[in-house]
């Protein structure tokens, strides 16, 4: 049997050789994560999107807030996602009737499907600007310059659907498109001035014929008013002193009633109906 002396040396501690090289890669990549944190922390706003590489691939979208990507692994491309207005530059058109005028527009769009708009399309705002600008000498070629000033609406509803259409697959959404401005030769407005006057001109004869018309219906009707009614001449007679009186005049011109004019030709021709006729005297 033995005794173990108080004097003996400890035992060393056994180390385990996986334990102990796992335990060394965990604080060689805390102390490497240190460094690399912050190419790993991303913030996106609320109207933006992180759209997500791994290695060439496309892995998703991310946000809005505060999310962390694989450092030289992943790669994020933001993509805003509100309204963009965009000037349409002036555009020298032909109308369907041979008229060159010069035509600008405004376009509003914005990004629906962030993915698409990264990966389908080099550049979607470049490509909407582009879209805009053919598709906007394209529909103004074919319409009228009546058309393009009087039925602007219609037009910019057309654009607009055109427009959407052929973004539609690169995610981006057109929501307005309105043709700002229409500029015209000097020659086409000198012409478009004198149309416009010969039509106030047109509308103001026919004013004044219709005014005509009523006038004589309503003389027409003030006649046969006083032809039944006698008393209705004397009071309108009356009424015609009173306007004469009113006047500041040396001259006072007083109507003759028609009533007084006929007395007279009556008496005249029952007197002359009964006038004796008068013999010749004898020349003898």
């Amino acid at each position: 049997m033995t005794v173990d002396s108080p004097l003996a040396a400890p035992e060393p501690p056994k180390i385990e050789g996986p334990n102990f090289l796992a335990r060394i890669l965990i604080v060689l990549g805390y102390i490497m994560a240190v460094p690399l944190f912050p190419f790993a922390i991303r913030i996106v706003q609320e109207y933006e999107r992180g759209v997500i590489f791994r290695l060439g691939r496309l892995v998703g979208a991310r946000g809005p807030g505060l999310f962390f990507i694989l450092p030289f692994v992943e790669r994020m491309v933001k993509v805003d996602l509100r309204i963009v207005t965009m000037d349409v530059p002036r555009q020298d058109v032909i109308t369907k009737d041979n008229v060159t005028v010069k035509v600008d527009a405004v376009v509003y769009f914005r990004v629906t499907d962030p993915e698409d708009s990264v990966v389908k399309v080099v550049d979607f705002f470049r490509a909407t600007a582009l879209v805009a600008q053919t598709t906007l000498r394209s529909v103004l070629g074919q319409s009228d310059m009546d058309e393009l000033l009087s039925k602007r609406d219609e037009l910019n509803h057309k654009l607009q659907q055109i427009i959407d259409e052929a973004t539609e697959p690169w995610g981006v959404k057109v929501t307005i498109v309105e043709v700002r401005d229409v500029g015209l030769p000097s020659e086409m407005m000198r012409a478009m001035a004198r149309q416009a006057e010969a039509e106030r001109e047109r509308r103001g004869k026919v004013i004044h014929a219709e005014g005509e018309f009523e006038a004589s219906k309503r003389l027409a009707e003030a006649g046969a008013v006083m032809a039944s009614e006698p008393a209705t001449l004397q009071l309108r007679y009356l009424q015609t002193l009173t306007e004469i009186a009113t006047e500041k005049n040396s001259t006072v011109v007083f109507p003759i009633p028609i009533d007084l004019i006929q007395m007279f030709v009556q008496n005249a021709t029952s007197n002359g109906g009964t006038r004796r006729q008068i013999p010749p005297a004898d020349s003898s």
